[in-house]
């Protein structure tokens, strides 16, 4: 009798602990892998550009980046892979099929790369993308774990119509095939996935972020479908929205992210000259937590919180193209936003308030506010809430209207001045307020909390 998942999983944690590190990015919700090579040497599958968390956990272990692997022509992340080729020469491991325009090792299915002592083998696993490649690991004969990317994931499998409505069922038959492929490699086979709770690129209903295909075949509702027309029903009907910025990313990816020769960062700029900047197109971009925004903000700035989701409403609700001014508290980090904006490719941060907003009082600027209410103090207004689909399907309040944060930008949503906006804790529907006070709406307000308040 084979063994059970939870024995699966068991045996796939000798290699992990030891050899293998997950780097979870909570704000994309993805997992980068730094596997130690045992001679000093690593490999790093699909890290972003912010390898903050990578260096130190390489760092503390002694090893250089040799090999970066990047499973697909990421939409959600700048890749890391440039950056460590160019400071580290690690070798880019990638899809022939992607056509980057970088220098890369080109592999195609069944293609291997000697590590010293471990293999990786590159599957072709359509579905995600056309170019997507899985990446199974071997010492000698024995598969260790399979690098999924965005095919296998915890619970489910990535999403499909990042090339277009028209082609997501296309693929999501791809996808069909990948999954299949993959769960003939052994049970007890260790599963990689790096998208997972949390990404705009994948659904999972867990917080698991790796697992065994043993499990998966066990537990994997897609994997569960009994035809491939039923595996296509699940998953298309699974998908939400997702950010903006996912539309061009993949092709930045695929010419390569410029390679940063100093540390990301924004210089203080006076009030003045924050001002004359607005005044020639700057979009005002306030990190600062939604009490301190409430109590006072400059006229027409975009509430983000700083968050590990920051730059995911970055990229969803201002453009890429423009400059970009950063208001942040006293004691918030310059740097975070800096490095959280290059992850995704906006690289036009021109600086930040000097001084904060006290210095724009000081300075006589103007500051507006916003209501922050209670649930007992919503009484009669009307009540807007910006969650996702999903989550405003799941439980709202009665009579609420409902407009996903995401399209918030790029319309002028009607707003009936008083309105109370919500979410589920407080920072998307201050975004939201933002946004729509800059096109007008007045007396607006934000619940504390949300719809389980």
């Amino acid at each position: 009798m084979p063994p059970g998942p939870s024995r699966q999983l068991e045996e796939a944690v000798g290699f992990t602990d030891e050899h293998l590190v997950p780097l979870v990015d909570d704000g994309l919700g993805n997992s980068a892998y730094l596997v130690g090579l045992g001679d000093g040497r690593a490999l790093a599958v699909d890290a972003s550009r912010d390898l903050r968390a990578l260096r130190a956990a390489a760092e503390r272990r002694g090893l250089t980046v040799a090999f970066a692997a990047d499973t697909h022509l990421h939409a959600d992340f700048l890749t890391g892979a440039v950056q460590l080729a160019a400071d580290d020469g690690a070798a880019v491991l990638a899809s022939a099929a992607g056509r980057r325009a970088y220098p890369h090792i080109p592999l195609a299915d069944g293609d291997e790369i000697d590590l010293g002592g471990l293999t990786l083998r590159a599957l072709a696993t359509p579905g995600h993308t056309d170019e997507h490649l899985s990446f199974l690991l071997l010492d000698g004969p024995r598969e260790l774990g399979v690098f999924t990317g965005g095919s296998l994931i915890v619970g489910s499998a990535a999403r499909t119509d990042l090339l277009g409505a028209e082609r997501a069922e296309e693929l999501a038959r791809a996808q069909y095939r990948s999954l299949r492929r993959l769960t003939e490699l052994p049970d007890t086979t260790a599963v990689w996935p790096t998208h997972g709770a949390g990404s705009f690129c994948s659904a999972p209903p867990g917080t698991e972020r790796t697992t065994t295909i043993g499990a998966q075949k066990a537990a994997n509702d897609l994997l569960a479908a009994p035809d491939e027309d039923t595996f296509v029903h699940r998953l298309l009907g699974s998908l939400g929205t997702y950010p903006a910025y996912f539309d061009h990313l993949a092709e930045s990816n695929r010419k390569g992210p410029a390679v940063l020769t100093s540390t990301p960062g924004q210089a203080p700029l006076t009030a003045g000259a924050v001002r004359a900047l607005i005044a020639a197109g700057a979009h005002l971009v306030d990190a600062r937590p939604v009490t301190e925004f409430a109590a006072g903000h400059i006229a027409g700035a975009v509430s983000n919180a700083l968050r590990p989701t920051f730059a995911t409403w970055l990229g969803w609700l201002l453009p890429d193209d423009a400059s970009l001014v950063v208001v942040l508290g006293p004691r918030q980090d310059p740097a975070e936003p800096a490095w959280q904006a290059a992850k995704i490719g906006y690289d036009r941060l021109t600086g930040r308030l000097d001084g904060g907003m006290d210095a724009w009082r000081a300075d006589d600027g103007r500051v507006e506010t916003i209501q922050l209410v209670t649930a007992d103090r919503i009484g009669d207004r009307p009540v807007l809430d910006v969650r996702q689909d999903a989550e405003f399907e799941a439980g709202h309040i009665p009579g609420a209207g409902h407009r996903e944060l995401g399209t918030l930008a790029a319309d002028t949503h009607d707003c009936a001045d008083g309105t109370v906006v919500m979410c589920g804790h407080g920072e998307r529907a201050m975004t939201a307020a933002s946004l729509l006070a800059r096109n007008g709406a007045r007396g607006l307000a934000v619940l504390v909390g949300g719809a389980d308040d």
